[in-house]
């Protein structure tokens, strides 16, 4: 079995780093390490989580005070240097804050928490998370759990984000067709996740995570790993930090 090493990093108020950790270790036999928000990532690290949860008790908006984490310098590093970089549902709030990835994300248009299983669209195989074992519309069953997921950008802005091919998953019902009433939260043009130019940041409101056992009802989730562990196995990124010093 492939193998490579995953940074899961710890803030204040996470709780989904724990399932994470769960995944990644015992689900994939993968090695990880659990790198708390004060410090940075090692330089042995191959592909780095960012989780969900509340970091900081949403305090000022959610993500925005994980974002000026020290730890978010060796993040930027990192993703700079090309490594495998996923963040989820806050994880994800925490990438848009620090302005690693573009847009914002509102609230539910339901102006409710939702809580609940729903299916998304692979729109590229240009994403590390989804490169391998993956096909453009293949669909995935994976839970979502959050207030504010309605992701927004400017018009300008979005036009360029989809001919550029940044939009990973969008929200679909179980045949694959992307229809409103498959929008759970009233995200702009389906949109569930999107990466950066590069293609080796990934931010997504669905917890793949949680998806990482049949018990679980469903193990999809695990997909988007192994699909970042054998991109990290084929082409090992170049580059990686020499140090641990935050920036």
């Amino acid at each position: 079995m492939t193998h490579a090493t995953f940074a899961v990093v710890v803030f204040p108020g996470s709780n989904c780093d724990r399932d994470c950790v769960h995944a990644l270790r015992d689900e994939l036999q993968q090695r990880v390490v659990e790198v708390w928000h004060r410090d940075a990532i090692p330089a042995n690290v191959d592909c780095i989580v960012i989780p969900g949860g509340f970091s900081y008790g949403d305090a000022l908006r959610a993500g925005a005070l994980a974002a000026l984490s020290p730890v978010m310098g060796s993040v930027k590093r990192f993703a700079d240097a090309g490594a495998p970089i996923i963040g989820i549902c806050n994880g994800f709030q925490a990438l848009l804050e620090a302005k690693l990835l573009p847009g914002a994300l509102l609230r539910n248009r339901s102006l409710r928490f939702r809580c609940k299983r729903v299916h998304v669209r692979i729109e590229t195989t240009a994403c590390a998370f989804t490169s391998s074992g993956l096909s453009i519309h293949d669909s995935l069953s994976l839970p979502i759990a959050h207030g504010f997921g309605a992701y927004h950008l400017p018009k300008d802005q979005l036009a360029h984000l989809e001919s550029s091919g940044q939009i990973v998953l969008r929200y679909c019902d179980s045949t694959s067709a992307v229809t409103d009433g498959a929008n759970p939260n009233g995200s702009v043009n389906n949109i569930a996740g999107v990466m950066n130019a590069q293609g080796n940041m990934l931010g997504l409101m669905p917890h793949p995570e949680r998806a990482s056992s049949e018990l679980l009802g469903g193990a999809d989730g695990l997909k988007l790993f192994r699909a970042a562990i054998q991109s990290v196995s084929n082409t090992p990124f170049a580059n990686a930090p020499a140090d641990g010093a935050p920036a």
